[in-house]
């Protein structure tokens, strides 16, 4: 066996019965029995699978989760680990692109169904691949030793000392690097706990944005003493604490990384108690390179570099590192030293590292200024009011902005002023549009927080902005309005009770029997547009029956759907479908392309998160879901569709009453969820 199960080893001798792993949603495993587990399914693995030839690991957190990626590394099968918010053509690049034998989504209990992919080379004493998700969408694989993982891994303990060995709880997403050589192999090197809940059970299931307050309740409850989080994680965290006026006193160590950090965000968190420190990595170097002293940090700083890296700043400003790198790319070579990173910096008088934009980023403007467009962003997210913000204007004469809002009410045309008021004159923002949010689902963002300013570019800045990109910015205010509603978050984590899921359906169905009818009515509005009634058509086909599908979910959950099919609906759900029912036929009939906006992308989240986080909640059967995860998975491919199909809209007036109709529909599908009585999910029925 090898430096795995070697590592397990030595807790389990001397700490057999201290827990190393703790899923909160099962039962733990003490060192004594994830050393054993590790070796017989790393055993076993050896027999039924190629050494050398890559694995792909697709898996929430979990002991499945550990055991899996630990057994395979002990066995010498490299680990692709891929991020769940890879989309299908990612994921399938990935696995091709790396020669993976096989997929595992759970651990297999006989045998393991291969891949039909060809082998391909990959560099000798490769452990983990991780993918990168790319600056144009196609990820990047990079290979890491096992050796090279725990040398960083050790490095981390070194500079902070096993006394924040305690229980580390799991919040990056699965397959993100960071978390593994920054998280569990520190812990485990350390003899610590690793915590490693379902990430809908941390208040990551919502694919719109993350549930902070559910965040915080797991840090309490779990009794947390370390995290890794990305910016967008920290400010959340800190916006709810100061809230409530709540404090986390068992917190020894929170790291942050993954982008640069505002300093305002981490003196806001300093003064909360939160033990802050920022850090500095890369995936070719296992993710961390710096990392804040306990007692000399400095908001801003990304601490000093660890004992198994050096790192100087070249002529025109980057930074360079010298130490352990990776063993390269699928299809590329070897990285040698000194290792260009591509990021701008300085080392200050006390040996910190101070990292200031990317080099390939920087703007210059056309009097001649450069501008490090991170500097700017940090001073908007400082900003309350603003939740993302990119900032471009290479060639232009100052700098411009697109900025997501933090809540329905920001006035970001404040903020920006207020920023401007700090800002030397050649580098104040001329312009500024406000955007929906840049996420990992829509491609925007990388796993770890960072703009994928290619993609965004694309979008925003090199031609015409597209009619659907135009009605998500339009509507940001409206989603963020409607995210907020209780029964909603309660729904997309779970914790609603049967009676309320049970009154969702029942008003699900009053709604969901008026789509045919509804269709039908704009399509005899719209016989002059036959671009739409083929539309229309595609839609009355697959839309037929379901509010029947509604009804038998009701009987799985132990309703009565007789008694909903003759019911009366809720006043607030009779007031929307009375609404579409008069912009379709007394407005412009093709306003029903905004309530098909809404509804379709609402019944995603909920399919998506809400459905799995309710059944599992409430022990509800697989049949007391067929409309929600059926739809969601229709509905996902509607959404292609329906973008492909507005964005052929030419009218303005056609544009505007979509637009109107959305956010119309944001405010009364949101009256729905409101309707519902939220009771308290342990006294269900």
């Amino acid at each position: 066996m090898s430096a795995i199960v070697d590592l397990l080893r030595i807790y389990a001798a001397t700490h057999p019965d201290a827990v190393a792993v703790d899923p909160v949603t099962g039962p733990a495993l003490t060192y004594g029995e994830l050393a054993l587990k590790v070796e017989h399914l790393a055993a076993r693995f050896a027999d039924e699978l190629e050494v050398g030839r890559p694995v792909a690991v697709r898996m929430d957190y979990g002991v499945d989760e550990i055991l899996c990626e630990l057994a395979l590394m002990e066995a010498g099968v490299p680990v692709l680990s891929l991020p769940r918010f890879f989309s299908a053509a990612q994921t399938q690049y990935a696995i091709e692109t790396c020669g993976a034998q096989s997929l595992m989504e759970t651990v297999p209990r006989i045998g393991v169904a291969p891949c039909k992919t060809a082998p391909v080379p990959i560099p000798f004493g490769t452990a983990r691949i991780t993918f990168t998700s790319g600056s144009t969408g196609t990820p990047k694989g990079i290979c890491l030793s096992l050796d090279h993982m725990l040398t960083v891994a050790c490095a981390i303990v070194a500079a902070v000392g096993e006394g924040h060995a305690g229980r580390h709880l799991a919040l990056l997403p699965p397959g993100i690097l960071l978390e593994t050589v920054g998280g569990m192999l520190p812990t485990l090197t350390a003899g610590g706990c690793w915590v490693c809940p379902p990430q809908e059970t941390v208040g990551l299931g919502n694919p719109f944005r993350p549930d902070f307050a559910a965040m915080l309740r797991m840090i309490v409850e779990a009794r947390i003493t370390s995290l890794i989080l990305v910016p967008e994680y920290l400010a959340g965290l800190v916006a709810v604490m100061e809230a409530g006026d709540v404090r986390l006193p068992l917190l020894t160590l929170v790291a942050v990384g993954g982008a640069r950090v505002p300093p305002d965000l981490i003196a806001r968190a300093r003064r909360l108690g939160l033990p802050v420190r920022q850090g500095y990595g890369l995936t070719e170097c296992a993710s961390v390179v710096a990392l804040e002293d306990e007692d000399d940090g400095v908001p801003g700083s990304a601490g000093r570099p660890l004992g198994h890296m050096h790192v100087r700043i070249a002529g025109d400003g980057e930074i360079m590192l010298e130490g352990p790198l990776c063993l390269g790319a699928i299809g590329g070579e070897a990285p040698s030293g000194p290792f260009a990173t591509g990021d701008i910096g300085r080392i200050d008088e006390k040996g910190r590292l101070w990292v200031e934009g990317r080099k390939s980023n920087l703007i210059i403007t056309s009097h001649g200024r450069n501008i490090s467009p991170e500097w700017i962003e940090a001073a908007l997210l400082a900003r309350p009011e603003i939740a993302q913000a990119m900032v471009y204007g290479d060639g232009l004469p100052a700098p411009e902005a697109l900025l997501v809002p933090a809540r329905p009410d920001s006035d970001l045309a404040a903020a920006v002023a207020a920023v401007n008021a700090t800002l030397p004159g050649y580098a104040q923002l001329a312009a500024w549009r406000e955007v929906a949010h840049f996420t990992p689902d829509n491609g925007r963002l990388t796993g770890n927080g960072r703009l994928r300013r290619d993609v965004i570019a694309q979008l925003y800045l090199d031609g015409p902005v597209s009619f659907f990109t135009e009605l998500e910015d339009a509507t940001v205010r409206e989603r963020l309005r409607f995210l907020a509603i209780p029964q909603l978050q309660a729904g997309l984590s779970g914790t609603i009770s049967r009676r309320a899921y049970l009154d969702y359906l029942a008003q699900a169905y009053h709604h969901v029997k008026h789509t045919v009818p509804l269709m039908r009515a704009a399509r005899a509005r719209l016989a002059a547009r036959p671009e739409l009634l083929a539309a229309l058509d595609d839609y009355i086909a697959e839309e037929e029956g379901h509010e029947e599908w509604i009804l038998n979910d009701i009987a799985a959950a132990g309703g009565n759907a007789p008694a909903v099919r003759v019911s009366d609906p809720a006043p607030a759900t009779q007031a929307m479908v009375a609404h579409a029912y008069d912009r379709i036929g007394t407005g412009n009939p093709v306003s029903f392309f905004g309530m098909v906006y809404v509804l379709e992308s609402v019944s995603i989240a909920l399919a998506q998160r809400g459905a799995s986080a309710v059944a599992t909640r409430l022990g509800l059967p697989p049949e007391a879901f067929t409309y929600l995860t059926s739809h969601g998975a229709l509905d996902q491919e509607h959404m292609k569709f329906f973008a492909a199909l507005v964005n052929g809209f030419d009218r303005a007036e056609d544009r505007d009453a979509v637009t109107q109709m959305a956010k119309d529909m944001f405010g009364l599908f949101g009256g729905v969820f409101a309707s519902i009585d939220l009771e308290d999910y342990d006294a269900a029925a």
